[in-house]
């Protein structure tokens, strides 16, 4: 991939009766109090991020990550990475941050984080916002930023976590909209709560891409570009599906590579359209007013990837035969992607279900089964019980890896970032810690501009001026 990529996962959070507390978001902060404080996961913040992150509100990892509290959810952002398999392991360290904080709190069976993108109670949507860097001469032509929406939009076919019935979001003109076809089920979790292509603010008013120029890195080198429309993968090989086709478009789209014909009408009907079709045809509308299947479209940038991509790396040429393998699956084997396409995987579960117990899509329990195949507990969550066939269980396996809740990725600035936790937990100094700079006392920041730069000699130097430690607690890179 060779491309700085990092996910930002809200997690939901279940809780049984016995271990309910008045308060709704107790166990959030318990569980996030917990690893700073107990399981040293890392260090709690010291200063204000913005009114609404106050001191101790959340901090970074020993991994270069951060966990956080974010209106009531809690929330992990992976360390940055620039190898796929790092950037699916990174994701799921969260997963395991907050599974082990469960278990040494002994709550792990009267708590549960649910790893979706829904409240089916409350019809509010919680988010995986994706992050890509990108360089800053790239040129978001119209064409180009078409065929990037074209792709974001259909991606889902093979993206999409799925979802048991429908929401019906207002816009900002809160008009009421209007009556439409009951949906048993869907493909994406976050289609419905989609109303722009692109917008800055997005809190209400969602969009595909936002368009908030916040590189955390040199801007004049760099951009950052932030996904709103993606699902949480309870599978690896969604996620690295997810990841790595995506980054290989936006290689396409900086070589000035990407097709001038694939804009389509309206993106955000066609996200909302491909989710719902039943029929599984995927078809969209171009602004030409011709119509394409999503399928077609997909292929399209695929045949792009693999004549320019193809050969790059192992790890690229290992996606580009997945992508392939998935695309070929989804309309001619459907259930050979049991375990790495998460609505195929829910959509049989569930199917599987109603069968056995004589059930309608209407059921509740079937919501109930929805929120249980997001369980992040291998012990109870329902995708831990999938049988994937063997190209997807190695990739699922590989990538679930023990170490990545303590240790860094070695070859970006969050090794840096990861010295920085370390040394400034064992100091007791006042510092401020952010993802691209650091401060000790009241010494001037020390920047870290280039995410690809691993900045571990110089984030030693830099506390050392102002530490007491020993100097063989500061080895040397």
């Amino acid at each position: 991939m060779d491309r700085v990529a990092g996910i930002e996962t809200e997690y939901g959070c279940l809780v049984s009766g016995e271990a309910a507390q008045p308060n709704g978001d107790a166990w959030p902060v318990r569980v996030k109090n917990h690893l700073f404080r107990k399981m040293h996961a890392g260090v709690l913040d010291l200063h204000y991020r913005d009114y609404e992150e106050p001191p101790g509100n959340g901090g970074f990892l020993c991994n270069g990550g951060r966990i956080y509290l974010d209106m009531g959810h809690i929330e992990y952002a992976s360390p940055e990475c620039r190898q796929l398999r790092d950037a699916v392991a990174y994701d799921l360290a969260g997963d395991q941050l907050l599974q082990s904080a469960l278990h040494s709190l002994g709550a792990s069976g009267r708590v549960s984080f649910i790893k979706n993108n829904v409240d089916h109670h409350t019809g509010a949507t919680f988010g995986c916002h994706e992050n890509y860097l990108m360089k800053r001469e790239a040129q978001f032509t119209p064409a180009a930023l078409g065929a990037l929406l074209a792709f974001l939009a259909t991606r889902q076919i093979f993206t999409g976590a799925g979802r048991v019935g429908q929401a019906n979001p207002l816009a900002f003109d809160f008009e009421i909209p209007n009556r439409e076809e009951k949906v048993d089920f869907q493909i994406s979790q976050r289609a419905d709560h989609i109303i722009n292509d692109i917008y800055q603010w997005v809190q209400f008013n969602r969009a595909i891409i936002n368009a908030r120029d916040e590189p955390l890195a040199d801007y004049r080198k760099y951009r950052r570009l932030h996904l709103l429309i993606g699902d949480s993968n309870m599978s690896p090989f969604a996620n690295a599906l997810k990841i790595g086709t995506t980054a290989c478009i936006l290689t396409l789209l900086e070589a000035g590579l990407l097709p001038n014909d694939l804009t389509l009408a309206d993106a955000v009907r066609a996200t909302r359209d491909v989710s719902r079709d039943p029929t599984r045809r995927w078809i969209v509308e171009l602004e030409t007013g011709e119509t394409i299947g999503a399928l077609d479209v997909q292929w399209r940038l695929h045949a792009l990837a693999q004549k320019h991509l193809r050969g790059a790396n192992d790890e690229t040429d290992w996606l580009l035969e997945s992508w392939s393998y998935t695309l070929d699956a989804l309309p001619h084997k459907p259930e050979a992607l049991i375990g790495g396409v998460d609505w195929i995987s829910k959509k049989w579960l569930l199917d599987s279900f109603i069968a056995a117990e004589n059930l309608r899509w209407d059921d509740p329990w079937l919501q109930s089964l929805d929120l249980e195949y997001h369980n992040i507990d291998p012990e109870r969550g329902l995708f831990f019980g999938l049988e994937p066939a063997k190209r997807i269980g190695e990739w699922n396996q590989l990538v679930r890896q023990k170490d990545v809740t303590r240790t860094p990725p070695l070859d970006t600035r969050a090794r840096g970032r990861a010295r920085a936790v370390e040394l400034f937990r064992k100091s007791g100094r006042p510092y401020v810690l952010n993802w691209d700079s650091i401060a000790v006392e009241s010494r001037d920041f020390m920047v870290m501009g280039d995410p690809f730069h691993d900045y571990v000699a110089e984030v030693e130097e830099f506390v050392r001026q102002t530490s007491d430690l020993p100097e063989s607690e500061t080895p040397s890179a």
